[in-house]
């Protein structure tokens, strides 16, 4: 999760995780990175079998399985991070490891670029998603070229892959051997000749890689402060960056309420319910209504809508439930269903395999789907909510 201070980041984070990071209505309350876990949701195909599961990793609840996710909360990004400006290159090397990134923004316009307070609508959101890939972009392109000419001059004589040059270059960076290969492709630049490769060249490359290896969603965070309009201006302004507005005060506190056994909500609903009314203070029952009229106006606070959008659609992630018994649909013990993992859509068995256990990745034979009960080979992609059995040497 990324941005510039005081858009409500450590909120939104806190009510995706419920932990309680420090909030403060001035910029950098986060100076150091606030690590935790979050949940999606996916339909529990123990419904479909008619017996209930037995979850392990990730709770069920009425059908829906809550898959864990992990979330950085990085401290606040200011123009000019990349030069170092507000403790830029710390708060950059945070996000090294990331597989993608959830930027929020405060769509009511109410803070300068460095997160200070101001009139609402005083400042365009969508220039905080500009000149935020541009940090990001300066940044990679920083990496690319720390001693490049000597290195790439190294790679033309010896004849090297190019490949193989910028993975070595972009260690830490979780930017996979293919998201290089696409972007060498995408960015035209000249293979043959590496030495030759511009500033713009590798500028122009980060941006592919960027693009290619951390998909970003924009959180329009402060949506109970504005109006349609304006998250539609920025949308349209942003695309094709997803905007998913989002009313995080609004979530962290019904997720709050749900923990004091105040209300009935599940996160991404549209409404909740109290469960004691005569329980409430009277600035409970005013915070509360207020959330009320906000759910009543788009739909949801949008924080679980962002996560899933992100996790789901921009990283393109799958979940699927390894199995030991493909016909019971159990482990060992005879839980049901007790493992629900996250992979990239496409994943092959054999790498699931390895997700599992190592051993069961190096011993493979075959996987065998659960509900067909067909034999699977190691490289057989794997879809959406699949039921898998992995079958290894002894």
């Amino acid at each position: 999760m990324v941005g510039k201070p005081n858009v409500g980041k450590s909120t939104l984070f806190n009510a995706l995780t419920l932990l309680d990071v420090p909030m403060a209505p001035y910029p950098f309350t986060t100076v150091t990175p606030n690590r935790g876990v979050a949940a999606v949701r996916a339909p529990c195909p123990h419904v479909e079998k008619g017996v209930p599961c037995t979850p392990g990793n990730a709770k069920c609840v009425d059908g829906v399985r809550w898959i864990p996710v992990s979330l950085v909360d990085v401290p606040g990004l200011v123009p000019g991070a990349h030069a170092g400006k507000g403790l830029g290159h710390k708060f950059l090397d945070d996000l090294r490891a990331a597989d993608g990134f959830i930027q929020v923004v405060d769509l009511s316009g109410a803070t300068d670029a460095e997160g200070r307070i101001d009139a609402p609508g005083a400042h365009d959101p969508a220039e905080e998603v500009g000149w935020l890939e541009e940090e990001l972009v300066d940044w990679v392109a920083e990496i690319l070229g720390r001693d490049f000419l000597r290195q790439a001059r190294g790679v033309e004589l010896e004849g090297r892959k190019v490949e193989e040059f910028l993975a070595q270059r972009l260690t830490g960076l979780s930017i996979s051997p293919a998201a290089i290969t696409a972007s060498l492709r995408s960015a035209g630049v000249d293979l043959a000749h590496v030495a030759h490769w511009s500033e713009d060249d590798r500028v122009r490359l980060a941006r592919e890689l960027l693009r290619l290896s951390k998909p970003r969603l924009v959180a329009a965070n402060k949506c109970d402060r504005s109006d349609r309009e304006r998250a539609d201006v920025l949308a349209e302004a942003v695309s094709p960056i997803p905007v998913v507005p989002t009313a995080a005060d609004a979530e962290l506190t019904l997720r709050r309420a749900v923990r004091a056994g105040l209300v009935r909500y599940r996160p991404g609903d549209p409404t909740f319910e109290l469960t004691d009314p005569g329980r409430l203070s009277p600035a409970q029952s005013k915070a509360l209504d207020g959330i009320r009229h906000v759910l009543g106006v788009w739909g949801s606070t949008g924080a679980q809508g962002a996560l899933e959008r992100m996790v789901f659609e921009r990283l393109g992630m799958i979940v699927v439930y390894p199995v030991e018994d493909e016909t019971h649909w159990t482990d060992s013990k005879g839980r049901v269903l007790p493992d629900a993992f996250l992979v990239p859509a496409n994943t092959p068995t054999r790498a699931v395999a390895y997700r599992v256990h190592t051993e069961l990745g190096e011993h493979f034979i075959r996987a065998i789907d659960g509900r067909t009960h067909r034999a699977l080979g190691a490289d057989h992609p794997l879809g959406p909510n699949s039921v898998v059995r992995i079958v290894a040497r002894k």
